[in-house]
């Protein structure tokens, strides 16, 4: 069974944050690329761990938007 989440990468000083909003997991790496494949490699640990322990099933999700604003302080 193939679940498609959202990934949402954040370019840092050093490296790229990934983040699956969906699930609240978070990975790291030093290129895009390696991001995405550590935030992959958690998200399945993290649906093993929920299938394990009886907890919800992700719920599908529709269309997903991303978009960017700006706040000035």
């Amino acid at each position: 069974m193939k679940l498609r989440f959202s990934a949402v990468l954040i370019e840092e000083e050093k490296g790229y944050s990934a983040l699956c909003p969906e699930l609240g997991v978070a990975s790291q790496g030093d290129s895009v690329e390696e991001a995405l494949r550590n935030l992959e490699e958690a998200v399945k640990l993290y649906l093993e761990v929920a299938r394990e322990l009886k907890l919800e099933e992700p719920s599908r999700y529709g269309r997903r938007l991303l978009g960017e604003i700006e706040v000035e302080l």
